[in-house]
């Protein structure tokens, strides 16, 4: 499974339902050397380039649930807006 945010598909994807995170990555997650919080809180992991790597979204099954859209700010900056459909694949498949 991938999901694409904003201009990055992240195509490592977990979800742990018992905290209720969703923990995006590009590739192996070892790759970040920088991290950084969005203004909304999610958790943001940068590569050595500086490109985004890594999304962790707190709530994940709330957020979908609630079906409003998932504001993420990235520090480039960007800001993207995400449909909850998008995410509910990898957290309803928990």
């Amino acid at each position: 499974m991938t999901i694409t945010i904003g201009t990055t598909t992240f195509d490592r994807v977990d979800y742990d339902p018992v905290a209720d995170v969703l923990y995006l990555h590009v590739g192996d997650p070892s790759t970040a050397v920088d991290f950084d919080e969005s203004p909304e809180g999610h958790a943001l992991r940068f590569g050595p380039s500086g490109q985004l790597v890594g999304i962790t979204i707190v709530r994940a099954r709330r957020l979908v649930e609630e079906g409003l859209p998932i504001d993420v700010t990235i520090p480039v900056p960007e800001h993207v807006v995400v449909d909850p459909q998008v995410l509910a694949q990898a957290v309803r498949a928990a």
